[in-house]
């Protein structure tokens, strides 16, 4: 039974989409810092710190974004308080480029079309909306890329070929070992705990006691369950292991043991 296969993203489509949400966080920034410095300025920041100004504020609501995906499974009130600031920041990102945009409509005379202060108040307030998007659209990609890739590798994964027969009859692989060359374990006392994992010779001798199905393969919740009976913890690995010698002993080869 093949593994079931996963749709992922392919990394020339990733790159596509983490190249647009840049540009997009990019233009965003610019246009909310223009208007963000000339609010500085018209605050009476000093010189230098006037380009400082808008960092602070969009700055600080990449990191706010940021930081809500990452504690997306914190206690709610440590989420409702990152929530908060990241609220305050932008809400007076959107109203300083909102106001900045309407005081200069108010000021400037229009010769081509002229737009309301509601609406220029409105289209300004997409540059730092489009800024927290951006960051959040990118952290999104990377966290599904990095829930994905871990079983798109196992699902790639082949599993290790079973020995096939040369021609003329002869197998390639060692016969296995006799049930009486087996080393029976010694009785030991009582232990303390969970015993120990089987080795594949012990897994092996318990296997060619699990009745077979009618394809003259053993199942593997079958195998699992004997071996569990026995006392001892299931090792999958093992168990794969010791099911391929055992159908290999009659000459059954498969895929996947299920």
């Amino acid at each position: 039974m093949s593994a079931p296969a996963i749709t992922t993203p392919s990394s020339g489509g990733l790159i596509a989409i983490r190249v647009g949400i840049a540009v997009i966080g990019v233009t965003g920034f610019a246009l909310s810092y223009a208007a963000l410095r000339q609010m500085a300025v018209a605050t009476n920041t000093p010189g230098p710190l006037t380009y400082a100004f808008p960092i602070l504020i969009d700055g600080f609501i990449a990191i706010g974004t940021g930081a809500l995906l990452l504690m997306r499974t914190a206690p709610w009130r440590a989420r409702l308080y990152v929530w908060s600031l990241v609220g305050v920041a932008t809400l007076t990102s959107v109203w300083a480029n909102a106001l900045h945009a309407i005081r200069l409509n108010q000021q400037i005379r229009h010769e081509g079309i002229h737009l309301d202060d509601v609406t220029v108040g409105a289209l300004s307030a997409i540059a730092p909306l489009a800024l927290a998007g951006a960051v959040h659209f990118y952290l999104l990609t990377r966290h599904h890329q990095a829930q994905h890739e871990p079983s798109a590798r196992q699902a790639e994964e082949p599993l290790a070929e079973l020995p096939m027969p040369q021609a003329g009859g002869t197998d390639v692989a060692e016969s296995p070992p006799a049930v009486a060359d087996i080393p029976t374990p010694t009785p030991a006392a009582k232990p303390k705990g969970r015993r120990p994992s089987a080795s594949v010779d012990q897994l092996v001798a318990i296997g060619r006691t699990v009745p077979r199905g009618p394809d003259g393969l053993i199942q593997r919740t079958k195998f699992e369950a004997t071996v569990r009976g026995a006392g001892h913890p299931v090792a999958k690995d093992r168990v794969v292991k010791a099911m391929k010698i055992i159908h290999a002993e009659t000459g059954i080869t498969a895929d996947d043991p299920a």
